[in-house]
This record gives structure tokens, sequence and C-alpha cells, in this order.
């Protein structure tokens, strides 16, 4: 690629975002001026975001508010805006407002793009801003960097998109509350578009998660939206996410079962067995701890990662239970919040 004039001439650049803040205004101004046309999709906020974004003369798309909200109905919209402005933009990088773009990032992954005319989505490394203010924050690093760099089945919400791949499957479904990410790749994989992974820092990202409350609400989400993947889309991880959360959630049934019975009968045998049942559950950290330390962690993050992960499945079950739910009952996805609106430009404790 030759210059910034061919880049203005082929992409553009779709934010979303709900009462970010202060954190829409590091993305926007990460973006810089590189591109023709940066589209912000806003998603009912209440603190100001709109007017942030108009002030950096952004095109801004408001949601209707009687539509339930997600980030796959926020990015079709985003692009369907980018498409009008440019209907021959080729390539679209989507964001969200809680991160910030690498400024060499755009050149890099659009020149490897174009020499590969069968890649349709390529992401790079995302980074946690500030990893060390939480436990909570320095696991979201590890979840973002988790799968190595080359060819992968998908990619996250934030990554570069070529147009004509993402017409192809007719962009992300709107439908889906959560996860909507490897749905969409999977769909590009079956048309024999490849999805990569590059060696290459990419963005970073404001978890601001610094409460135990607010991962187990972003878990509930993650049970809810790995359910409705895997009912709905069959898409391999999902279902495997699903059953084991499934499987967990009977063995803790079991477990407790058999304690009340060993109690109540008074039987040493009954409750020998459910202490070596109960056993499988720190058999489980240690295994997860060992297998991220022997990915370059530390054995205190490990471990850390290892007692949430194992304890993950019980608010992962509740948000499959919120999920059957709203299947019984009125049929449409919810939308499941875990982040408190930023208050401070500068404070990384928000």
């Amino acid at each position: 690629m030759s210059g910034n004039r061919e880049l203005k001439s082929s992409f553009g650049i779709v934010v979303i975002g709900r009462n970010e803040g202060p954190r829409l205004q590091r993305c926007l101004e990460s973006l810089g001026a590189a591109t023709a046309h940066t589209i912000y999709v806003d998603s009912g906020s209440t603190d100001g975001s709109i007017s942030l974004a108009h002030r950096f003369r952004t095109n801004v798309v408001e949601l209707d508010t009687s539509i339930p909200f997600c980030a796959a109905r926020a990015r079709n919209a985003g692009y369907q805006r980018l498409k009008e402005l440019d209907p021959k933009v080729s390539f679209v990088q989507f964001i969200d407002a809680d991160c910030e773009l690498v400024n060499t990032w755009m050149t890099f992954a659009i020149e490897l793009i174009i020499l590969q005319p069968d890649v349709a989505m390529v992401a790079g490394w995302l980074r946690e801003r500030h990893p060390d203010v939480s436990i909570y924050n320095r696991l979201g690093d590890l979840e973002w960097n988790s799968s190595a760099a080359g060819e992968v089945d998908s990619v996250g919400g934030v990554a570069l998109a070529r147009c004509d791949a993402f017409d192809s499957v007719s962009g992300f479904d709107p439908t889906v509350a959560a996860g909507e990410e490897p749905e969409l790749c999977q769909r590009l994989t079956h048309r024999g578009w490849r999805i990569l992974r590059l060696d290459r820092e990419m963005a970073t990202h404001d978890l601001a998660m610094t409460r135990f409350s607010q991962w187990w609400r972003r878990m509930v989400r993650a049970g809810y939206g790995s359910m409705d993947v895997a009912h709905r889309f069959r898409v391999t991880r999902f279902i495997i996410a699903t059953r084991r959360v499934q499987g967990w959630t009977i063995w803790l049934m079991v477990v407790v079962v058999m304690g009340i019975t060993s109690l109540l009968l008074a039987s040493r045998d009954i409750a020998v067995a459910n202490a070596v049942l109960l056993g499988m559950w720190p058999v489980q950290i240690f295994r997860i701890a060992l297998r991220t330390q022997n990915k370059g962690h530390p054995w205190s993050i490990a471990a850390s990662y290892a007692f949430l992960m194992a304890i993950s499945f019980l608010p992962q079950a509740l948000g499959q239970l919120r999920y059957l739910a709203d299947r019984l009952y009125n049929g449409s996805n919810r939308l499941i919040e875990y982040k408190t609106p930023a208050q401070s430009k500068d404070d990384p404790h928000r």
C-alpha cells in the first residue's frame, strides 16, 4: 500500500459503545485522522457519549431504544452507515468504545490482508489498559490473548474485516446477544474464507472490572450467550462450553445430595465416595493453573485464573437458566451489562 491517501479511500472504522464516556474519548483520539469515515453507534447512552462523539466530528448512529441492544446489531448499523457514505469501501475496522487502536495497526493489517485475498478478518494482540488495578483486569488481559498467532476459527469484536467477505454472509446476526463474533466467523469459514490472528499489537482494552460482582455478571452473560449460540447455530466451542457448565452443575448437585445423604444415614461409605467426588474440584483448579503457567504466566496469576474458572460454572449456569426463561416467556434476548459508566478521564479504578 502506497500511503495515507490510498488508506483513506480503502477503509472506514465503526465504533460501538454505551455509556463509555472518557473511554470513548480515548478511543476516538486513538483513531486520529487516518480514515475518511468514522462511525460511532450508540446503544442508548445517558452519559453524554453522543455529544462527545459529535465534538470529534464523528458520524453518529443512534439505535432505536425500542429494540433490544446488542453488539451485533450496533456493528451492523455502523457498517450500513459506512457503506452509505462510501459504497466502494474495501475494509472496515470494528472497535469497541472501551478500546484504543495502536497507531501502526491499520497500515500493517491492510497491507497484509490485501496480499491474501482469501482472508476475511484479521486481529492482533489486545492488551488490557490497567492490568494491575484488579485481578479481574489481569485475567481479562490473559483472556484476550489466549490463542496463538496464525489461522484461527474466530476473532473478537475488535478486528479488521474485508467488506466483500462481510457482505457475503450478510454481516453479524443481530439476534445474537453475546458470542456474535464466533458465529459470524463460522459462517465465513464455511464459505471458504480464512481468519487470522497476527503477531502484532492491535489495541488496548479498558475492562474496568474491579469487583467480584462485575465478574459474576460477566460470567452470567457468558453463560447466556454461549447457550444461545450453541443452541441456534451449533458453534462447536459454545456447545463444548455449554456442556461443560452443565456437567459441573450436575457434579455440584450430586455432591450436595450425597453430602446430605451421608449425614442423614450416617454412612461412612457414602461420605468417602462423596469426598472422592468432591476432590475433582481442586484437581481441576490445579490442572487449569498448571496449563496457564506453562503458557508463561506467573503462578499467582495462573492460580487466580484457575480458581475463578473453576467456580465460573455457577454464574454461567444462571445465565443458561435466564436464556431458557427468555425463550419460554418472551422469545427475545436480553442485554446483560457488567460495567458501570466511566466517571473520570484518568481514574483507572472507576
